[in-house]
Formats: structure tokens, C-alpha cells, sequence
């Protein structure tokens, strides 16, 4: 076998295998501290174990979310607080917004950006309100924890193409798969409009035609 075939061979074997992010490591200053402080946002308690010389791990996993986030003592040597963008998707941006504030974090404003692509760095580019247009990626709100580990809730309600494998697509939780719900039965009421305000009968059929392409990023059904 050349150089070349077993170069092709190997990057194929690696597009066959699944890598799925598990977790992400924050560095804090006080973990007592931080665990009442994610706890309290309402994310579940997965460890917190302790080792020899003042090794501990604490882990805890944001609502609906299939990463987990590891914080502790001896576990990273990044400085507290140098974490920043960490990007948590939401369905509904007001919500979350709302949701997170009454739990006690202090909030930013929900945002766009004035680029309109992603978002600039710290508070440049923000424009005040979600995306005029409310388009997917589009609307963003921060906050911080004690040490100033900067969050991102981006709002994300339809996958860019390809994003997501049809086959493989998921609803984390209840609540996300009730803002579904909602976003599709709304998009289902014009569609029965265009059609004379006739009772559709294949109903079931586009609604899940248009949640599966929702989620991958293909044509939404008209």
C-alpha cells in the first residue's frame, strides 16, 4: 500500500467515527463558590469529587445540553476567568433571558451584532434587541460567573445546511421540543392559508418534514 492509500484510508476511517464533545474545563478561583453559582442557574450536579492533595473536580451540565462543564481545584492551569465565549444555544433568546436573571445572573441585554455574521469581541459591534429580521445565529445576550468566565445564549431556531445530519437529528429536552412545536404549528397555519384555509390531512407528515429540516439545515416545506 503507497503513502497516498494509506492516507486516504486513514482520513477516512476518522470521518467514520463520531466525536462528540463531552466537556469543557473552566478555570475557577473559589469552587465552592462556583458551584453554588452554577447550581443555582438550575444546571444538574453531576460530581464532585475530591482527591489527594486538594484535588477536585466538580462537574455540572447545563439544561438540555449533551456537554458537561468540569471546574475544580488542580484541575487547569488557566487563570480564573480567561474562558470567555462560551456559547450556550437557545430556542427562544427572551426566555432564556428572562429564565437565567431570575436565577440571579446579571444579564446583558439581548443583542445583535452589527456585522449581522457572528459577534465581535467583548461589547463591540452590539446593537440593542435581537436581530431585526430574528434570524437564526443572529441574537446573542452574556453574562459572567464570580471569576468573569464569560457566557453567550445564542439564539438558534434553524441549522445552517448540513449543520446537522438529518438522521441524526435530536431534541435535547421538553422544552426544546415545545418551541419546535410552536415555531412549526405557526409556519403550518400559513401553509394551510395558501391553501385556501383547508384543513390539511398531511398534517403529521409536514410537520415532521419540516422539524427534521429545521434541525439539518434543509429546504423547510412550503
Amino acid at each position: 500500500m503507497t503513502t497516498e492509500e494509506r492516507s486516504t484510508q486513514s482520513a477516512t476511517a476518522v470521518n467514520d467515527i463520531d466525536m462528540k464533545l463531552e466537556v469543557v474545563v473552566i478555570p475557577v478561583s473559589d469552587v465552592d463558590r462556583s458551584k453554588s453559582f452554577y447550581t443555582g442557574l438550575g444546571w444538574r450536579l453531576d460530581a464532585d469529587v475530591s482527591g489527594a492533595d486538594g484535588f477536585r473536580v466538580v462537574q455540572v451540565t447545563p439544561p438540555g445540553s449533551p456537554c458537561s462543564v468540569i471546574f475544580g481545584s488542580n484541575v487547569t492551569a488557566a487563570v480564573p476567568g480567561s474562558a470567555q465565549g462560551l456559547h450556550l444555544i437557545v430556542s427562544d433568546i427572551e426566555m432564556a433571558h428572562a429564565a437565567l436573571a431570575a436565577r440571579g445572573a446579571e444579564m446583558s441585554g439581548v443583542f445583535h451584532d452589527a456585522g449581522g455574521v457572528f459577534h465581535h469581541k467583548g461589547t463591540d459591534g452590539r446593537l440593542p434587541g435581537p436581530h431585526p429580521s430574528r434570524a437564526s445565529y443572529g441574537s446573542f445576550a452574556s453574562f459572567s460567573d464570580p471569576d468573569g468566565n464569560g457566557w453567550l445564549f445564542q439564539e438558534v431556531t434553524t441549522r445552517l445546511p448540513g449543520r446537522v445530519d438529518a438522521k441524526g437529528a435530536t431534541f435535547s429536552s421538553t422544552a426544546d421540543l415545545a418551541h419546535a412545536l410552536r415555531r412549526v404549528a405557526e409556519a403550518h397555519g400559513e401553509h394551510e392559508k395558501r391553501m385556501g384555509g383547508k384543513h390539511d390531512e398531511a398534517w403529521p407528515e409536514w410537520y415532521a418534514e419540516y422539524m427534521v429540516s429545521e434541525q439539518s439545515g434543509g429546504p423547510l416545506p412550503t
